[in-house]
């Protein structure tokens, strides 16, 4: 088996990093407010809310991306709406890819961060306001420290599964080589091309170890934000 990787494959490996890198950072903001909404609000059509948040884990990736497709595309209605007065194109390029990404692994990253708050004790923010600590500065002071073993776990876990999104991404972003072919595409590339199986294997390889590397990552951040915060592995 030849080593080390081939251009193509570093390419595939750069992109799906940078995808990956782009999903989580977009992803986090209106992760935290969901978090936070579906744990201390209480409003009609919450639980409507929930399954919304969670309808990608369910969904085929593939009905994921073409709703993305329908939205999003040059003709759809958002779509054209940004490409007409922003100049913003989404379909079929890396934005799109990380988009993609994105809405795939939102519920992870919800899940998450939602059980981190629902371990923290409200009457620590309790005692805050009596102190005369103001939301935000209780929500920075107090809640954000005590969520962040579940945001660290969200984001390296989102990120993870990030690198193996799929189904989503050839739908919506389709599989351009520098563009959008992540490490999967140029996997399912080289499975369909003759001669390819080497390539595959190496792909296979370098996806196997690069999951197994941000599971134990994101392990590794929770234990030690544990240990900094005074809690009990």
């Amino acid at each position: 088996m030849a080593w080390p990787l081939s251009a193509p494959e570093l390419e595939a490996l750069r992109l799906s990093l940078a995808v990956a890198l782009r999903s989580v950072l977009f992803s986090l903001p209106p992760a935290l407010l969901a978090a936070w909404m579906l744990t201390r609000l209480r409003f009609p059509g919450r639980t409507l809310l929930d399954a919304f948040v969670h309808l990608p884990l369910v969904l085929p990736p593939v009905a994921v991306g073409y709703v993305l497709l329908v939205l999003l595309g040059a003709r759809g209605p958002l779509g054209s709406f940004l490409l007409e007065h922003f100049g913003i194109r989404l379909a079929f390029t890396t934005a799109g890819a990380a988009l993609a990404t994105a809405v795939m692994t939102f519920p992870l990253m919800v899940r998450a961060i939602r059980l981190a708050l629902e371990n923290v004790d409200p009457g620590l923010e309790q005692a805050a306001r009596t102190l005369g600590a103001r939301p935000l500065d209780r929500f920075c002071s107090v809640t954000l420290p005590l969520m962040l073993p579940g945001i660290l776990a969200g984001l390296v876990t989102a990120f993870a599964a990030g690198l193996g999104e799929f189904g989503a991404v050839i739908t919506f972003a389709a599989n351009v080589p520098g563009v959008t072919r992540t490490l999967p595409l140029a996997l399912y590339t080289a499975m369909q091309s003759p001669g390819g199986e080497a390539m595959a294997l190496r792909l296979a390889i370098l996806s196997f170890a690069l999951g197994l590397l941000g599971l134990l990552c994101a392990e590794l951040l929770v234990r030690r934000t544990r240990r900094r915060l005074g809690w009990h592995a």
